[in-house]
């Protein structure tokens, strides 16, 4: 066990350590697979942004976050694989170092533009309402995946209330938590992005989303932030000319 501050987040050293799997690359397992990636492509509006991630996912973030400007036209919903409170410290360290506001998952907040929430460890997190009022739940249900919160659990809900109008990415993380939760978005007409295996610390989630073909891009993690802007502004814009 290490000292999770110091060694992902870059804070001062703390006593409090988290599990060595939160943190500690793992080694990938089996032959190269090439994945596949989503046919058909349609431009639609882009009205939230899904984001799961696991191991190596603070260090992942850190890189992400930062690129979204202060005036992002549209909401984002974050499951990072974490124990309590370090939910609270990741959202805070992430919030000092981008221009958008960031936050622990609180029940009964409002979703609003430029705003990022990440679910509360040992919490799912979920969204309701409609597309003109969605506000957050948690709760304690079972574990899906072995996680809480998980991935699937929150995407499900994203899938629900905003259809093709969602964006969902999945980063480096193991295991396959959210893989069902991108079924779901796919099914409802959203769009779906996930890191590449060369940039992933495990490629385990999104590796699973991309041999599934559920992926319209595989991209390494610089090119990622620079994709949702892109896909945003443009479904934003071709919105405006209709």
């Amino acid at each position: 066990i290490k000292t999770f501050c110091a060694k992902v987040l870059g804070a001062p050293p703390t006593t409090i350590s988290i599990p060595e799997r939160f943190i500690k690359p793992v080694a990938k397992i089996g032959a190269p697979v090439i994945p596949k990636t989503k046919v058909g492509i349609r431009q639609q509006r882009i009205d939230i942004l899904a984001i799961g991630v696991s191991t190596g996912g603070p260090n992942a973030l850190a890189e992400l976050m930062p690129v979204f400007p202060k005036d992002f036209p549209i909401p984002i919903v974050i499951v990072q694989h974490m124990p309590p409170f370090f939910t609270k410290l990741l959202a805070d360290r992430l919030a000092s170092k981008s221009s958008i506001k960031i936050h622990e998952g609180i029940a009964g907040a409002k979703l609003s533009p430029g705003e990022a929430w990440v679910a509360p460890g040992n919490y799912h997190m979920v969204l309701e309402g409609n597309s003109n009022a969605v506000t957050i739940q948690t709760n304690q249900d079972s574990p899906e995946n072995s996680c809480r919160p998980a991935v699937d659990v929150l995407f499900r809900t994203v899938a629900k209330i905003y259809g093709a109008r969602a964006l969902a990415v999945i980063l480096t993380g193991m295991g396959q938590d959210g893989l069902i939760g991108c079924e779901h978005i796919c099914n409802a007409g959203g769009s779906v992005l996930v890191q590449d295996e060369k940039t992933s610390v495990v490629w385990g989630m999104p590796g699973f989303v991309a041999k599934a073909g559920l992926a319209e891009k595989i991209l390494p993690l610089n090119e990622i932030g620079g994709e949702i802007l892109r896909r945003v502004r443009e479904s934003q814009t071709s919105t405006l000319q209709k």
